[in-house]
């Protein structure tokens, strides 16, 4: 990319995969990246062109050879081995600048030495990584001799996961808790810019009711069963909204005072998440999306305090009238179980529209204008450097 080309840059961006299943916040961050950047778009697989109800139904999208393996359209982690191999088949010399939005393998693709590659990451891989071990306690295939080969697979994976970070000339993390996992896996710094959420599809609501809320996919690390067992003890009203392996565990453990409603249309979710009390959570998430919604309706948050909980809800035990909620030190009941005490001692002191302002610093349009303006100063940087 020369100073020339600059004028009339061309940009490829690169995602891991499409599908109308995969509708998590990796895929907000392609939708806003496509509304201020005019890129060509690739991904391992795609079903979402051909998806009527998507906003990129009848665009022209790349794909891999992964496209025509059985199955794929319900995602293809299944094909694990050949992800590395897949992403590296893309040929993208055409493109000065590379944009890849990657949670897996979608920052392996290769470049060649006059393009500027951009990679906004998720997560380093979490499987591969910090959820090896809970992911070889839960699978089968992390067990006896598949074990073996498993643990070998994921060993190799790590090694070309860390290498391929090297293709990357600037990394983006849509937290500090990922900018330290990105230095942790990688030794790369990365510029932090949260991802968008949709503050505006959530409304302000200052009168409450007497319940509290949790939604999420009931799977074990968004400790949903913790959760229960603290408000069993508490004999406080709780609603739980989600379905996963998990549900008919907290069907029966949950007591007269919770209400377990399973999957519910965004519709419930929105006017519960604005009805309630306050909105519980117990995972450590990289970001944490949810949190930043119950916020845009005033709605005050508990939360685990590791991870994006801590950078997106304020405790009112230490930013006092600038507070958006409470975080508990531990994933024990005891520690949730104080934390909602100390909670309706104070709730009075929090307010609605406070919470609000809050959260509409992660807007769509705050992200767009930082992303946007980081991927300049990446493009100036890079030109200065390569081509003095």
């Amino acid at each position: 990319m020369s100073h020339t080309q600059a004028e009339s840059t061309s940009y490829a961006l690169i995602h891991e995969w499409l599908t109308p299943k995969a509708t998590g916040g990796s895929e907000l961050v392609v939708e806003q990246v496509l509304q201020f950047l005019d890129a060509d778009l690739y991904a391992l697989i795609d079903f979402e062109s051909t998806n009527a109800e998507s906003y990129l139904y009848g665009r022209e999208i790349g794909t891999t050879f992964l496209q025509h393996f059985p199955g794929a359209s319900n995602g293809v982690q299944k094909y694990l081995p050949f992800l590395p191999l897949a992403i590296e088949q893309l040929d993208l010399r055409q493109y000065d600048v590379l944009v890849s939005s990657s949670h897996a393998v979608a920052k392996g693709v290769l470049a060649a030495p006059h393009q500027l590659h951009v990679c906004y990451c998720h997560t380093p891989m979490r499987y591969a990584w910090d959820l090896m071990f809970d992911y070889l306690a839960r699978s089968r295939a992390g067990k006896g001799l598949p074990g073996i080969a498993t643990r070998y697979l994921l060993h190799r994976l790590r090694l070309w996961d860390a290498l391929s970070a090297n293709r990357v000339d600037y990394f983006v993390a849509n937290s500090r808790h990922t900018a330290r996992r990105i230095w942790r896996c990688y030794r790369r710094e990365a510029e932090v810019i949260y991802p968008p959420v949709n503050v505006d599809r959530f409304q302000l609501q200052v009168d409450k009711k007497d319940f509290y809320l949790v939604v999420a996919r009931l799977v074990s690390y968004k400790q949903v069963p913790l959760i229960v067992k603290a408000f069993n003890q508490l004999k406080l009203p709780l609603v739980v909204i989600g379905s996963g392996p998990e549900l008919e565990e907290i069907e029966a453990i949950a007591q007269s005072n919770i209400r377990v409603m399973g999957k519910q249309s965004n519709a419930v979710v929105e006017q519960y998440m604005a009805d309630a009390k306050a909105f519980v959570y117990g995972a450590c998430e990289d970001f944490g999306i949810t949190l930043v919604e119950a916020q845009a309706c005033g709605t005050p948050v508990i939360a685990y305090g590791e991870g994006g909980a801590a950078e997106t809800v304020k405790d009112i035990r230490h930013h006092g009238n600038q507070g958006t909620g409470m975080l508990f030190g531990e994933q024990t009941v005891d520690s949730l179980v104080q934390t909602v005490e100390a909670f309706e001692l104070q709730k009075s002191e929090l307010k609605s529209d406070v919470i609000r302002r809050h959260a509409e610093g992660f807007s769509e349009d705050v992200f767009r204008d930082r992303f946007h303006n980081y991927l300049n100063q990446c493009q100036a940087r890079f030109l200065q450097k390569h081509f003095p």
